[in-house]
Protein backbone atom coordinates (compact mmCIF):
# COMPACT_ATOMS: atom_id res chain seq x y z
CA UNK A 1 0.00 0.00 0.00
CA UNK A 2 1.00 3.65 -0.74
CA UNK A 3 2.71 5.67 1.73
CA UNK A 4 1.89 9.16 1.71
CA UNK A 5 3.86 11.73 3.54
CA UNK A 6 2.70 14.33 6.19
CA UNK A 7 3.84 17.80 6.51
CA UNK A 8 1.65 18.79 9.64
CA UNK A 9 2.39 23.03 9.82
CA UNK A 10 1.10 24.51 13.17
CA UNK A 11 1.18 28.17 14.07
CA UNK A 12 0.54 29.60 17.42
CA UNK A 13 -2.08 32.03 18.43
CA UNK A 14 -3.55 32.32 14.97
CA UNK A 15 -7.81 32.14 15.15
CA UNK A 16 -10.03 30.91 12.34
CA UNK A 17 -11.58 34.50 12.17
CA UNK A 18 -8.31 36.32 11.11
CA UNK A 19 -7.89 34.36 7.68
CA UNK A 20 -9.25 35.85 4.30
CA UNK A 21 -10.52 32.58 3.45
CA UNK A 22 -12.78 32.41 6.54
CA UNK A 23 -13.84 36.23 5.95
CA UNK A 24 -11.55 38.24 7.12
CA UNK A 25 -11.25 41.47 4.51
CA UNK A 26 -8.22 42.61 7.28
CA UNK A 27 -6.35 39.62 6.39
CA UNK A 28 -3.42 39.16 3.78
CA UNK A 29 -3.28 35.27 4.09
CA UNK A 30 -3.49 34.88 0.05
CA UNK A 31 -1.42 31.88 0.14
CA UNK A 32 -3.72 30.33 2.95
CA UNK A 33 -6.48 31.23 1.38
CA UNK A 34 -5.51 28.94 -1.62
CA UNK A 35 -4.49 26.19 0.23
CA UNK A 36 -8.17 26.32 1.78
CA UNK A 37 -9.68 26.18 -1.91
CA UNK A 38 -7.77 23.08 -2.25
CA UNK A 39 -8.34 21.12 0.93
CA UNK A 40 -10.78 19.47 2.94
CA UNK A 41 -11.68 22.91 5.42
CA UNK A 42 -13.02 21.75 8.46
CA UNK A 43 -14.69 24.61 8.76
CA UNK A 44 -15.66 23.78 13.14
CA UNK A 45 -12.24 22.44 14.46
CA UNK A 46 -11.83 24.02 17.87
CA UNK A 47 -8.96 23.60 20.22
CA UNK A 48 -9.86 21.39 23.05
CA UNK A 49 -7.87 23.39 25.63
CA UNK A 50 -6.72 26.41 23.92
CA UNK A 51 -3.39 26.99 25.38
CA UNK A 52 0.07 26.17 24.27
CA UNK A 53 1.28 23.18 26.13
CA UNK A 54 -2.12 21.52 26.53
CA UNK A 55 -3.06 21.73 22.55
CA UNK A 56 0.24 20.09 21.84
CA UNK A 57 0.07 17.27 24.78
CA UNK A 58 -3.40 16.42 23.24
CA UNK A 59 -1.80 16.67 19.29
CA UNK A 60 0.80 14.38 20.35
CA UNK A 61 -1.33 11.96 22.49
CA UNK A 62 -4.97 12.09 21.28
CA UNK A 63 -5.58 12.51 24.93
CA UNK A 64 -7.84 14.95 26.66
CA UNK A 65 -5.66 17.03 29.32
CA UNK A 66 -7.13 15.69 31.86
CA UNK A 67 -5.21 12.35 30.73
CA UNK A 68 -2.07 13.67 29.76
CA UNK A 69 -2.11 15.74 32.73
CA UNK A 70 -0.62 19.08 30.63
CA UNK A 71 -2.80 21.19 33.09
CA UNK A 72 -0.87 24.66 32.67
CA UNK A 73 1.91 25.54 30.71
CA UNK A 74 5.82 24.73 31.53
CA UNK A 75 5.36 21.89 32.73
CA UNK A 76 6.73 18.20 32.00
CA UNK A 77 4.97 16.05 30.16
CA UNK A 78 5.43 12.31 30.96
CA UNK A 79 6.88 10.79 27.75
CA UNK A 80 5.83 6.99 29.20
CA UNK A 81 2.60 6.81 26.59
CA UNK A 82 2.77 6.01 23.12
CA UNK A 83 2.31 9.11 20.92
CA UNK A 84 2.25 9.95 17.61
CA UNK A 85 6.02 10.62 16.28
CA UNK A 86 6.21 6.96 18.35
CA UNK A 87 3.52 5.49 15.47
CA UNK A 88 5.31 7.53 12.50
CA UNK A 89 8.43 6.47 13.30
CA UNK A 90 7.87 2.75 13.95
CA UNK A 91 6.11 2.69 10.77
CA UNK A 92 9.05 3.73 8.85
CA UNK A 93 8.75 7.39 8.57
CA UNK A 94 11.21 9.81 9.16
CA UNK A 95 9.78 12.42 11.44
CA UNK A 96 11.66 15.93 11.09
CA UNK A 97 11.09 18.29 14.10
CA UNK A 98 11.06 22.05 13.31
CA UNK A 99 10.09 25.17 15.93
CA UNK A 100 8.39 25.50 18.97
CA UNK A 101 8.04 22.29 21.59
CA UNK A 102 6.70 23.52 25.17
CA UNK A 103 6.26 20.46 26.77
CA UNK A 104 10.28 19.79 28.45
CA UNK A 105 9.76 22.63 30.53
CA UNK A 106 9.86 22.08 34.73
CA UNK A 107 10.91 25.87 35.51
CA UNK A 108 7.96 28.74 35.33
CA UNK A 109 10.03 31.47 33.25
CA UNK A 110 13.83 31.32 32.70
CA UNK A 111 12.87 30.70 29.44
CA UNK A 112 16.80 30.69 27.96
CA UNK A 113 17.70 27.90 30.77
CA UNK A 114 18.86 24.72 28.78
CA UNK A 115 16.86 23.16 31.31
CA UNK A 116 13.27 23.74 30.17
CA UNK A 117 14.52 25.30 26.23
CA UNK A 118 16.92 21.94 25.44
CA UNK A 119 15.38 19.00 25.05
CA UNK A 120 17.80 15.84 25.05
CA UNK A 121 17.81 13.12 22.13
CA UNK A 122 15.37 10.05 23.91
CA UNK A 123 11.83 9.71 25.60
CA UNK A 124 11.18 13.12 25.95
CA UNK A 125 11.12 13.99 21.79
CA UNK A 126 8.03 11.42 22.13
CA UNK A 127 9.25 9.88 18.77
CA UNK A 128 10.53 12.82 16.94
CA UNK A 129 14.03 10.82 16.64
CA UNK A 130 15.07 12.34 13.14
CA UNK A 131 16.18 16.05 12.23
CA UNK A 132 15.70 18.40 15.13
CA UNK A 133 15.56 21.83 15.30
CA UNK A 134 13.50 23.22 18.17
CA UNK A 135 13.80 24.88 21.39
CA UNK A 136 11.54 25.10 24.52
CA UNK A 137 9.53 28.01 23.47
CA UNK A 138 10.38 32.20 22.90
CA UNK A 139 8.65 34.90 21.20
CA UNK A 140 11.16 37.08 20.40
CA UNK A 141 11.18 36.39 16.87
CA UNK A 142 14.60 38.48 16.36
CA UNK A 143 17.64 38.82 18.51
CA UNK A 144 17.36 36.27 21.15
CA UNK A 145 15.55 33.54 19.00
CA UNK A 146 17.55 30.53 19.28
CA UNK A 147 16.98 26.69 18.20
CA UNK A 148 18.70 23.46 19.42
CA UNK A 149 19.92 21.29 16.72
CA UNK A 150 19.89 17.62 16.99
CA UNK A 151 21.98 16.26 20.29
CA UNK A 152 23.73 20.31 20.25
CA UNK A 153 23.07 21.07 23.74
CA UNK A 154 24.52 24.62 23.03
CA UNK A 155 22.03 27.20 21.08
CA UNK A 156 22.20 28.03 17.34
CA UNK A 157 20.90 31.58 17.00
CA UNK A 158 19.94 32.18 13.29
CA UNK A 159 22.10 33.52 10.60
CA UNK A 160 22.25 37.57 10.05
CA UNK A 161 19.41 37.83 12.65
CA UNK A 162 16.58 36.06 10.46
CA UNK A 163 13.36 36.27 11.62
CA UNK A 164 12.58 33.00 13.15
CA UNK A 165 9.52 31.78 11.40
CA UNK A 166 11.43 32.62 8.24
CA UNK A 167 14.53 30.57 8.84
CA UNK A 168 12.63 28.03 10.33
CA UNK A 169 10.84 27.89 7.13
CA UNK A 170 14.58 27.66 5.48
CA UNK A 171 14.66 24.67 6.84
CA UNK A 172 11.93 22.67 6.02
CA UNK A 173 12.15 24.03 2.60
CA UNK A 174 15.98 22.78 2.95
CA UNK A 175 14.72 19.21 4.42
CA UNK A 176 11.91 18.94 1.33
CA UNK A 177 14.67 19.64 -1.45
CA UNK A 178 16.89 16.66 -0.09
CA UNK A 179 14.70 14.34 0.99
CA UNK A 180 14.97 10.72 -0.34
CA UNK A 181 11.43 9.52 -1.82
CA UNK A 182 12.51 6.10 -1.12
CA UNK A 183 11.36 6.62 2.86
CA UNK A 184 8.30 8.85 3.31
CA UNK A 185 8.72 11.74 5.59
CA UNK A 186 6.09 13.18 8.63
CA UNK A 187 7.29 16.85 9.30
CA UNK A 188 6.11 18.89 11.99
CA UNK A 189 6.51 22.78 11.35
CA UNK A 190 5.87 24.38 14.57
CA UNK A 191 6.05 28.48 13.73
CA UNK A 192 5.83 30.85 16.99
CA UNK A 193 3.78 33.52 15.05
CA UNK A 194 1.77 35.21 15.46
CA UNK A 195 1.73 34.58 19.28
CA UNK A 196 2.52 37.68 21.01
CA UNK A 197 4.35 40.19 21.95
CA UNK A 198 2.90 42.53 19.49
CA UNK A 199 5.47 45.23 19.26
CA UNK A 200 6.62 46.55 15.94
CA UNK A 201 10.04 45.45 16.64
CA UNK A 202 8.65 41.97 16.62
CA UNK A 203 7.98 41.55 13.02
CA UNK A 204 9.46 42.86 9.51
CA UNK A 205 8.44 47.01 8.01
CA UNK A 206 7.54 45.39 5.20
CA UNK A 207 5.02 43.48 6.78
CA UNK A 208 3.73 45.92 8.95
CA UNK A 209 3.76 48.67 5.66
CA UNK A 210 0.65 46.74 4.73
CA UNK A 211 -1.55 47.10 7.08
CA UNK A 212 -0.71 51.11 7.42
CA UNK A 213 -3.87 52.14 6.07
CA UNK A 214 -6.71 49.87 7.83
CA UNK A 215 -8.30 51.05 10.44
CA UNK A 216 -8.37 48.45 13.51
CA UNK A 217 -10.96 48.87 15.79
CA UNK A 218 -11.77 47.16 19.01
CA UNK A 219 -13.75 43.83 18.58
CA UNK A 220 -17.93 44.50 18.93
CA UNK A 221 -18.16 42.35 21.63
CA UNK A 222 -15.30 44.23 23.19
CA UNK A 223 -16.11 45.12 27.35
CA UNK A 224 -14.32 47.77 28.96
CA UNK A 225 -13.92 45.64 32.31
CA UNK A 226 -12.18 42.44 32.99
CA UNK A 227 -13.75 39.20 32.97
CA UNK A 228 -14.03 38.01 36.58
CA UNK A 229 -13.26 34.55 35.57
CA UNK A 230 -10.27 35.35 33.62
CA UNK A 231 -6.67 34.60 35.34
CA UNK A 232 -3.93 37.29 35.05
CA UNK A 233 -2.38 36.61 31.51
CA UNK A 234 -6.27 37.27 30.36
CA UNK A 235 -6.74 40.28 32.28
CA UNK A 236 -5.81 43.65 30.20
CA UNK A 237 -4.53 47.03 32.31
CA UNK A 238 -5.73 50.14 31.04
CA UNK A 239 -2.85 51.00 29.52
CA UNK A 240 -2.94 47.46 27.77
CA UNK A 241 -6.20 48.35 26.62
CA UNK A 242 -5.22 51.30 24.88
CA UNK A 243 -2.74 49.25 22.79
CA UNK A 244 -5.27 47.21 21.22
CA UNK A 245 -5.25 48.49 18.07
CA UNK A 246 -1.74 48.75 17.54
CA UNK A 247 -1.53 45.12 18.85
CA UNK A 248 -3.77 43.86 16.05
CA UNK A 249 -1.60 45.44 13.51
CA UNK A 250 1.19 43.91 14.43
CA UNK A 251 -0.95 40.87 15.10
CA UNK A 252 -2.25 40.75 11.02
CA UNK A 253 1.24 42.22 9.98
CA UNK A 254 2.84 38.81 11.79
CA UNK A 255 -0.31 36.77 9.89
CA UNK A 256 1.10 38.18 6.60
CA UNK A 257 4.69 37.05 7.01
CA UNK A 258 2.79 33.43 7.95
CA UNK A 259 1.29 33.27 4.85
CA UNK A 260 4.35 34.02 2.98
CA UNK A 261 6.31 31.16 4.81
CA UNK A 262 3.43 28.89 3.96
CA UNK A 263 3.23 29.96 0.25
CA UNK A 264 7.67 28.88 0.45
CA UNK A 265 6.99 25.84 1.80
CA UNK A 266 4.02 25.11 -0.74
CA UNK A 267 6.16 25.81 -3.79
CA UNK A 268 8.59 23.86 -2.12
CA UNK A 269 6.56 21.02 -2.21
CA UNK A 270 5.61 21.32 -5.70
CA UNK A 271 9.32 21.93 -7.23
CA UNK A 272 10.61 19.04 -5.12
CA UNK A 273 7.98 16.64 -7.02
CA UNK A 274 6.19 15.79 -3.27
CA UNK A 275 3.02 17.20 -3.63
CA UNK A 276 0.74 14.60 -4.93
CA UNK A 277 2.78 11.94 -2.38
CA UNK A 278 2.05 14.31 0.98
CA UNK A 279 -0.70 15.53 2.72
CA UNK A 280 -0.79 18.91 4.32
CA UNK A 281 -2.48 20.05 7.31
CA UNK A 282 -1.89 23.41 8.35
CA UNK A 283 -3.74 24.48 11.69
CA UNK A 284 -3.12 26.94 15.19
CA UNK A 285 -3.00 25.74 18.88
CA UNK A 286 -5.55 28.18 19.49
CA UNK A 287 -6.68 32.06 19.11
CA UNK A 288 -6.58 35.27 20.85
CA UNK A 289 -9.29 37.81 21.91
CA UNK A 290 -7.90 41.52 21.40
CA UNK A 291 -10.47 43.00 24.60
CA UNK A 292 -13.36 40.33 23.38
CA UNK A 293 -15.70 39.37 26.61
CA UNK A 294 -13.64 41.67 28.59
CA UNK A 295 -10.15 39.29 27.66
CA UNK A 296 -6.97 39.09 25.80
CA UNK A 297 -4.67 35.78 25.31
CA UNK A 298 -6.61 32.49 25.11
CA UNK A 299 -7.50 29.53 27.47
CA UNK A 300 -11.25 30.66 27.62
CA UNK A 301 -14.15 28.92 25.27
CA UNK A 302 -14.84 31.76 23.89
CA UNK A 303 -15.09 31.64 19.60
CA UNK A 304 -11.89 33.69 19.18
CA UNK A 305 -9.49 31.64 21.72
CA UNK A 306 -11.10 28.00 20.64
CA UNK A 307 -11.59 27.95 17.05
CA UNK A 308 -9.22 27.49 14.60
CA UNK A 309 -8.20 26.87 11.26
CA UNK A 310 -7.99 23.14 9.88
CA UNK A 311 -6.78 22.57 6.03
CA UNK A 312 -6.08 19.26 4.93
CA UNK A 313 -5.06 18.12 1.30
CA UNK A 314 -3.85 15.66 -0.80
CA UNK A 315 -4.15 16.38 -4.82
CA UNK A 316 -6.32 14.41 -6.73
CA UNK A 317 -7.06 12.25 -3.29
CA UNK A 318 -9.05 14.34 -1.00
CA UNK A 319 -11.60 16.35 -2.80
CA UNK A 320 -11.78 20.31 -1.54
CA UNK A 321 -14.45 20.98 0.62
CA UNK A 322 -16.26 22.59 3.19
CA UNK A 323 -16.74 19.61 6.14
CA UNK A 324 -18.44 21.06 9.21
CA UNK A 325 -17.79 17.94 11.42
CA UNK A 326 -17.15 18.76 14.84
CA UNK A 327 -13.13 18.41 14.53
CA UNK A 328 -11.33 18.47 18.37
CA UNK A 329 -7.57 18.92 19.04
CA UNK A 330 -7.82 15.13 20.39
CA UNK A 331 -9.64 13.59 17.54
CA UNK A 332 -5.92 15.24 15.24
CA UNK A 333 -3.97 11.82 15.74
CA UNK A 334 -6.24 9.10 14.82
CA UNK A 335 -7.62 10.76 11.87
CA UNK A 336 -4.13 11.56 10.49
CA UNK A 337 -2.87 8.25 11.58
CA UNK A 338 -5.47 6.48 9.96
CA UNK A 339 -5.31 8.57 6.62
CA UNK A 340 -1.71 6.97 6.73
CA UNK A 341 -2.80 3.51 7.12
CA UNK A 342 -0.68 3.44 10.41
CA UNK A 343 -2.15 1.63 13.80
CA UNK A 344 -4.01 3.94 16.21
CA UNK A 345 -2.77 3.63 20.12
CA UNK A 346 -6.05 2.21 21.91
CA UNK A 347 -5.25 4.97 24.36
CA UNK A 348 -6.34 6.99 21.87
CA UNK A 349 -9.34 9.41 23.23
CA UNK A 350 -10.45 11.28 20.07
CA UNK A 351 -12.26 10.10 17.16
CA UNK A 352 -10.82 8.68 13.98
CA UNK A 353 -12.61 11.27 11.22
CA UNK A 354 -10.38 10.33 8.18
CA UNK A 355 -13.98 8.93 6.89
CA UNK A 356 -15.06 12.32 6.42
CA UNK A 357 -12.55 13.06 4.01
CA UNK A 358 -12.68 9.28 2.52
CA UNK A 359 -15.67 8.49 2.48
CA UNK A 360 -18.07 6.16 3.61
CA UNK A 361 -16.47 2.64 3.64
CA UNK A 362 -18.14 -0.60 2.08
CA UNK A 363 -18.48 -3.64 3.60
CA UNK A 364 -20.53 -6.14 1.15
CA UNK A 365 -23.41 -5.22 -0.13
CA UNK A 366 -23.79 -2.83 3.24
CA UNK A 367 -22.06 0.60 3.68
CA UNK A 368 -20.10 1.44 7.32
CA UNK A 369 -21.72 4.64 8.65
CA UNK A 370 -18.83 6.94 9.71
CA UNK A 371 -19.22 7.71 13.34
CA UNK A 372 -19.87 11.43 13.99
CA UNK A 373 -18.94 13.42 17.44
CA UNK A 374 -22.10 14.71 18.64
CA UNK A 375 -19.82 17.96 19.78
CA UNK A 376 -16.16 18.68 20.93
CA UNK A 377 -15.63 18.91 24.86
CA UNK A 378 -13.52 21.81 25.67
CA UNK A 379 -11.86 22.41 28.75
CA UNK A 380 -9.61 24.85 31.28
CA UNK A 381 -7.93 23.32 33.86
CA UNK A 382 -6.17 26.04 35.79
CA UNK A 383 -4.81 29.38 34.71
CA UNK A 384 -2.04 29.55 32.44
CA UNK A 385 0.49 28.98 33.63
CA UNK A 386 0.45 28.65 37.68
CA UNK A 387 -1.26 26.63 40.22
CA UNK A 388 -4.24 28.80 41.42
CA UNK A 389 -7.63 27.42 41.70
CA UNK A 390 -11.19 29.51 40.40
CA UNK A 391 -10.61 29.47 36.51
CA UNK A 392 -11.55 26.20 35.31
CA UNK A 393 -14.46 25.38 33.40
CA UNK A 394 -15.65 22.59 31.10
CA UNK A 395 -17.58 23.71 27.64
CA UNK A 396 -19.29 21.27 24.92
CA UNK A 397 -19.70 23.45 20.94
CA UNK A 398 -21.48 21.13 18.57
CA UNK A 399 -22.34 22.58 14.90
CA UNK A 400 -24.64 25.19 16.33
CA UNK A 401 -24.01 25.71 20.04
CA UNK A 402 -21.36 26.45 23.08
CA UNK A 403 -22.75 25.09 26.72
CA UNK A 404 -20.11 26.42 29.48
CA UNK A 405 -19.91 25.96 32.78
CA UNK A 406 -17.57 27.49 35.58
CA UNK A 407 -16.60 25.06 38.84
CA UNK A 408 -16.36 27.98 40.94
CA UNK A 409 -19.40 28.91 41.17
CA UNK A 410 -21.56 26.99 38.67
CA UNK A 411 -22.19 29.88 36.36
CA UNK A 412 -23.55 28.29 32.97
CA UNK A 413 -23.60 30.14 29.82
CA UNK A 414 -25.56 29.03 26.28
CA UNK A 415 -24.64 30.51 22.97
CA UNK A 416 -25.96 30.07 19.78
CA UNK A 417 -23.06 30.50 17.51
CA UNK A 418 -25.13 31.17 14.25
CA UNK A 419 -27.39 33.77 15.14
CA UNK A 420 -24.84 35.32 17.87
CA UNK A 421 -21.62 34.57 16.15
CA UNK A 422 -20.06 37.26 18.90
CA UNK A 423 -21.22 35.32 22.01
CA UNK A 424 -23.15 38.22 23.48
CA UNK A 425 -26.67 36.64 24.43
CA UNK A 426 -26.72 34.29 27.03
CA UNK A 427 -29.52 31.42 26.48
CA UNK A 428 -29.21 29.87 29.88
CA UNK A 429 -33.06 30.53 31.40
CA UNK A 430 -34.82 31.29 27.95
CA UNK A 431 -37.34 28.90 27.48
CA UNK A 432 -36.91 28.27 24.20
CA UNK A 433 -33.94 26.86 24.52
CA UNK A 434 -34.49 24.94 27.53
CA UNK A 435 -34.02 21.40 25.75
CA UNK A 436 -30.72 22.21 24.23
CA UNK A 437 -29.33 23.36 27.40
CA UNK A 438 -30.20 19.87 29.21
CA UNK A 439 -29.26 18.07 25.96
CA UNK A 440 -25.58 19.77 26.11
CA UNK A 441 -25.24 19.21 29.69
CA UNK A 442 -26.21 15.47 30.06
CA UNK A 443 -23.99 14.45 26.72
CA UNK A 444 -21.20 17.11 28.40
CA UNK A 445 -21.59 14.92 32.04
CA UNK A 446 -21.77 11.61 30.13
CA UNK A 447 -18.33 12.38 27.63
CA UNK A 448 -16.23 13.76 31.01
CA UNK A 449 -17.25 10.65 32.76
CA UNK A 450 -16.30 8.50 29.97
CA UNK A 451 -12.74 10.14 30.10
CA UNK A 452 -12.98 9.93 34.09
CA UNK A 453 -12.61 14.11 34.02
CA UNK A 454 -14.03 14.50 37.39
CA UNK A 455 -13.89 18.53 36.82
CA UNK A 456 -11.39 19.12 39.79
CA UNK A 457 -9.92 22.20 41.13
CA UNK A 458 -6.27 23.28 39.54
CA UNK A 459 -4.56 22.43 42.94
CA UNK A 460 -5.97 18.90 42.64
CA UNK A 461 -3.71 18.16 40.06
CA UNK A 462 -0.94 19.70 41.49
CA UNK A 463 -1.24 17.57 44.83
CA UNK A 464 -1.88 14.77 43.04
CA UNK A 465 -0.35 14.51 39.63
CA UNK A 466 2.48 16.44 39.91
CA UNK A 467 6.03 16.52 41.47
CA UNK A 468 8.79 19.66 40.97
CA UNK A 469 6.40 20.65 37.61
CA UNK A 470 6.64 17.08 36.32
CA UNK A 471 3.73 14.91 35.46
CA UNK A 472 4.03 11.72 37.50
CA UNK A 473 0.40 10.31 36.93
CA UNK A 474 -3.42 11.19 35.91
CA UNK A 475 -6.44 9.92 36.61
CA UNK A 476 -5.79 7.62 33.71
CA UNK A 477 -2.40 6.97 33.93
CA UNK A 478 0.15 5.99 36.50
CA UNK A 479 3.26 6.89 34.39
CA UNK A 480 5.87 5.30 37.01
CA UNK A 481 4.58 1.85 36.21
CA UNK A 482 4.60 2.32 33.11
CA UNK A 483 8.36 2.92 32.79
CA UNK A 484 10.16 1.58 30.31
CA UNK A 485 7.35 0.05 29.02
CA UNK A 486 5.90 0.29 25.31
CA UNK A 487 2.49 1.07 25.21
CA UNK A 488 0.50 -1.76 23.26
CA UNK A 489 -1.40 -0.90 20.00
Amino acid sequence: MKKYNLLYIFADQLRYQSCGYSGDVKARTPNIDSLAKESVDFCNAVSGHPVCAAYRASLFTGKYTTSTGMVINEIQLNPNQRCIGHVLHDGGYDTPYIGKWHLYASVLGDHELSRNSFVPRGEHRLGFDDYWASYGFHHEYYGKNAYYHEENKNKIHYKDNKYEPDAQTDMAIDILKKHDKEKPFAMFLSLGTPHDPWTPKNVSKKYLKMFDKINFEKPENYLPDNDPYADKWACLSVGERKKLTSWMKVYYAMVANLDYNIGRVMKALDKAGLAEDTIVVFTSDHGELFGSHGRRAKNIFYEEAVRVPFLMRLPKVFKPSKNDVCLNSVDIMPTVLSLLNLPIPKEVEGTDLSGFIKGAKKKKSETVKIEEPEFALMMCTGPTAIFKDGHEWRAVRDKQFTYAIFKVDGKELLFDNISDPLQINNLIGDPKYKDVHKRLKAGMKKKMSKIKDTFENNTYYEKKWIVDRKIIKTATSDFSAMKGKKQNL
